[in-house]
């Protein structure tokens, strides 16, 4: 079962986005759920993660701009963005490691469900 992001657009830099994750078929709550993204000719790139109790981890690129959160009742996990810079333009994934190890959730192989993906064009 695939993985919804959505949320994503065209914006200037300074402006805030927030993407949400969702899953249909498939509860999020038994897993750690994490974004990433891949800018073009660039490797996918851990930005952020929550575990199944809540906590958060963060790339060090987007510490303190970002925050992740979920909502296990709306089965949705959100990635609340602020103060964007045009570096981070890139196509942003979520996907579920049900394993939810907090070692490895930087790791993308340790994910699955990669859906679509939403693309966020920052301009400076």
């Amino acid at each position: 079962v695939q993985l919804q992001a959505s949320g994503g657009g065209l914006v200037q830099a300074g402006d805030s986005l927030r993407l949400s994750c969702t899953a249909s078929g498939r509860t999020l709550r038994s897993s750690a759920v994490g974004w990433f993204r891949q800018a073009p000719g660039k490797e996918r790139e851990f930005i952020a993660a929550i575990s199944r109790s809540f906590a958060t981890y963060y790339a060090n690129s987007v510490k303190g701009r970002f925050t992740i959160s979920r909502d296990n009742a709306k089965n949705t996990v959100y990635l609340q963005m602020s103060n964007l810079k045009p570096e981070d333009t890139a196509v942003y994934y979520c996907g579920a490691d049900p394993t939810g190890i907090a070692s490895t959730l930087t790791d993308s192989s340790r994910y699955n469900g990669w859906g679509q993906g939403t693309q966020v064009t920052v301009s400076s």
